[in-house]
C-alpha cells in the first residue's frame, strides 16, 4: 500500500540536516517533490548566483536565506528574490562590504513580514540605514548589527574621518529602529562602540517584548546603563556583555536582579568579577540555565562554590581560563551540576584525567565538554569509570599530556561519541586514533590537525558516518589516504593541508571513492600533478571548494570555467 505524501513528509522531517535530502530526491519524483517542498533554508553563494532563478523555483517554501561567502551584486539579487514569492521570514546578509539598502527596500514591497534580519560584519552600516530598516521591516522580531565593519570610515592612521560619526551607528540610529519595531525581542549590538546608556534606555522603553541583548565590546555603555535596563524591562532573559568590572559593579547590580526575574542566560566574559558579585547573583534565585564567564578576572572558588549551590538548574556552564581550578574544587562542583549538557574548562591548567572522569560519572546529561589547554591525560585513572551515552562532542586540543591509554578510556566511557578534536596533542599516535574510531563508530568529525606523533592513518574497517575529516600537518602518504576514500563513504570535508607525502595517486583514490565529497583543502600539498584540479572537477560533480597547493594560481578564466560546473577554485 502507498503511503500518501503526508507520511512520507512526516518520515523525512526527522532528518536533521537538508543535505540528506539530496540522495532522496534521486529515488523517484515523487521524492523530489517532497524534499523540495520540505526545505526552509538556501545558502547562496558565488557557485548558486546563476542557478538562484532556478532554484527559487524549484524550493517553494523557503523561509532562510543565507548569503555566504558572496561577492556578486546584492542589491540585485535580493531584487530577484522579492519577485519569487516566497514565505520569506529570515536573512541573512552578514559579511557583505556595503549595506544592501536598495535591495531591501525592494525586498520589502513584497515580504514585508520579515521577522529575522542578520547584518554582522558588514561594511559602512549607518544610523540612515537602521532607519530605513525600521521603516521597511516594521515586524521585525530578531536583528543582529554586531561587529560592523568601520574600515570605510577610517582615516589610514585610524581615527575618524572628515564626516566625523556620519558613517557608524550611533544612539540616534538605535533609537530610529527601536520606534519602528514593536515586535522586537532580540538585538545583538555587540562591536558597536560610538552607542551609549541611551540605546539601551530606547530599546526597553520602545520595544516591550525584547528579551535578548548582545553588547560586548560596546566601550560607551556603562555597568549603570545595563542595570537600567534590566530594572526597566522585566521581560530581559538573556544578557550577553563583556569588559564590566568593579568597583561599582555590586551596587550597581545590587537591586536589579530584583526586576529581571526572568533572567536566564548570562554572559559577562573578559570581566572583573567579584565573589560578593557571585553572592549577589546566587541571592537572586533567578532561573538561570546558562552562565558564561569566560575569563574573567578576581573571583575565586568561594564564589563559584557558593553560586553553583544555588543553580542546580545549569546546563551551560563556561569557566574559559578559571586557573584556580584544580581537580578538588571541579571534583566538589560537579555535585551540582546533574542538569549539566555543556561546559568549557579550557585554559584551566590544573585540571587533569580527575575532572574528566567526574565530569562523565557525575553529570548525567552532558553532551558537550571543553577541556583544550589543560592537563588531561596525567594523573591515575579512577577506579570507578561510569559509561555516559550521552556525550557527543569533545574539545581536547593542546593537550600535550593526552595520550593512547587516555583515549582508550574515553572511547570506553564516550561510546556515542560523534566529534573528537584533538588538535596539536603531541602523546597521541595513529594506534589511539584507530582505537577511539573502532569503539565509537558514530564519529562523524575528527580533528587530529597537528598531531606529531601521527605518521600514518591506514584504516582497515568502515566508517559510515565519518563526515569531516581534518589531518592537516600529518605524514599521511597515499595508501593510507586511499585506504580513507575506500572506507569513509560519506566523507563530505578533507583537509589535508600540509601533508608533505600526498601525491596526485592518493588525491585520485580519495576523491574517487568519496562520492559525496564537497570540499577538500591541498595548500601545502605540492607533489600534486598541474590537472589535479581538472581531474577532481570532471570526477567528482558533488565538489563545491578546492584549495589548491600554493603555487597554484588559477586563471580568470578557468576560475569561471570551474565555477559553472559548480565548484570553486582558491588559491592556497
Amino acid at each position: 500500500m502507498e503511503l500518501p505524501e503526508e507520511c512520507w513528509e512526516s518520515i523525512f522531517s526527522f532528518l536533521e540536516h537538508h543535505r540528506y535530502f539530496e540522495p532522496l530526491s534521486l529515488v523517484c519524483h515523487r521524492f523530489l517533490s517532497i524534499t523540495n517542498h520540505l526545505r526552509r533554508t538556501l545558502v547562496v553563494t558565488d557557485l548558486t548566483l546563476e542557478s538562484l532563478p532556478r532554484l527559487l523555483l524549484r524550493f517553494p517554501n523557503l523561509h532562510s536565506i543565507i548569503f555566504r561567502d558572496f561577492h556578486g551584486n546584492l542589491n540585485s539579487v535580493l531584487s530577484l528574490i522579492s519577485q519569487s514569492g516566497l514565505p520569506l521570514e529570515s536573512l541573512d546578509v552578514s559579511n557583505q562590504m556595503g549595506f544592501p539598502l536598495l535591495g531591501l527596500k525592494r525586498l520589502s514591497s513584497k515580504m514585508g513580514n520579515l521577522i529575522e534580519l542578520k547584518c554582522s560584519k558588514i561594511g559602512t552600516l549607518k544610523d540612515s540605514d537602521l532607519i530605513e530598516v525600521g521603516k521597511c521591516f516594521p515586524f521585525l522580531e530578531v536583528v543582529d548589527i554586531s561587529y560592523p565593519d568601520h574600515g570605510c570610515d577610517l582615516s589610514p592612521n585610524g581615527s575618524l574621518d572628515s564626516r566625523g560619526f556620519s558613517g557608524l551607528v550611533t544612539d540616534y540610529g538605535i533609537l530610529g529602529l527601536a520606534s519602528r519595531l514593536r515586535r522586537l525581542r532580540k538585538i545583538d549590538l555587540s562591536g558597536n562602540p560610538f552607542i551609549t546608556d541611551q540605546a539601551l534606555v530606547s530599546l526597553t522603553l520602545n520595544c516591550l517584548f525584547l528579551s535578548e541583548i548582545g553588547i560586548r565590546d560596546c566601550d560607551f555603555i556603562t555597568q549603570n546603563g545595563i542595570a537600567l535596563a534590566m530594572r526597566k524591562n522585566g521581560n530581559l532573559k538573556s544578557v550577553s556583555m563583556n569588559g564590566i568590572g568593579i568597583p561599582s559593579i555590586d551596587a550597581c547590580f545590587k537591586d536589579s536582579f530584583a526586576y529581571a526575574r526572568g533572567l536566564c542566560d548570562l554572559d559577562l566574559s573578559n570581566s572583573f568579577i567579584s565573589d560578593e558579585f557571585l553572592y549577589l547573583l546566587a541571592e537572586a534565585c533567578l532561573p538561570l540555565n546558562k552562565l558564561v564567564l569566560s575569563r574573567c578576572y578576581c573571583f575565586t572558588f568561594d564564589g563559584i562554590s557558593v553560586l553553583l549551590s544555588k543553580y542546580h538548574s545549569l546546563t551551560h556552564l563556561d569557566l574559559e581560563g578559571a586557573n584556580f581550578l584544580n581537580d578538588e574544587s571541579m571534583i566538589e562542583s560537579t555535585k551540582f551540576l546533574g542538569n549539566l549538557t555543556f561546559i568549557n574548562l579550557s585554559l584551566c591548567s590544573k585540571l587533569t584525567n580527575s575532572t574528566f572522569f567526574s565530569l562523565i560519572r557525575n553529570c548525567p546529561l552532558l553532551s558537550i565538554i571543553n577541556m583544550e589547554r589543560t592537563n588531561l591525560g596525567l594523573e591515575e585513572f579512577p577506579t570507578e569509570i561510569v559509561v555516559n551515552p550521552r556525550v557527543r562532542s569533545l574539545y581536547l586540543a593542546w593537550n600535550n599530556s593526552l595520550n593512547d591509554e587516555c583515549l582508550e578510556r574515553v572511547a570506553h566511557v564516550c561510546p556515542n561519541l560523534e566529534m573528537l578534536d584533538v588538535t596539536y596533542c603531541s602523546g597521541i599516535t595513529e594506534k589511539g586514533i584507530l582505537g577511539i574510531l573502532k569503539s565509537c563508530w558514530q564519529i562523524r568529525c575528527l580533528e587530529i590537525n597537528r598531531c606529531e606523533g601521527i605518521k600514518n592513518l591506514e584504516i582497515d574497517f568502515e566508517l559510515p558516518k565519518l563526515e569531516v575529516l581534518e589531518v592537516e600537518g600529518l605524514g599521511i602518504d597515499d595508501e593510507a589516504l586511499t585506504s580513507i576514500g575506500k572506507r569513509c563513504s560519506r566523507l563530505l570535508h578533507l583537509n589535508l593541508e600540509g601533508c608533505p607525502n600526498v601525491t596526485s595517486r592518493g588525491v585520485e583514490g580519495v576523491v574517487g571513492s568519496c562520492k559525496l565529497l564537497k570540499e577538500i583543502n591541498l595548500r601545502w600539498c605540492n607533489n600534486l600533478s598541474a590537472d589535479i584540479a581538472a581531474w577532481m572537477v570532471f570526477s567528482r560533480p558533488s565538489l563545491r571548494k578546492i584549495t589548491l597547493p600554493c603555487g597554484s594560481v588559477p586563471s580568470v578564466s578557468q576560475r569561471t570555467f570551474f565555477l559553472r560546473h559548480g565548484c570553486l577554485l582558491c588559491q592556497g
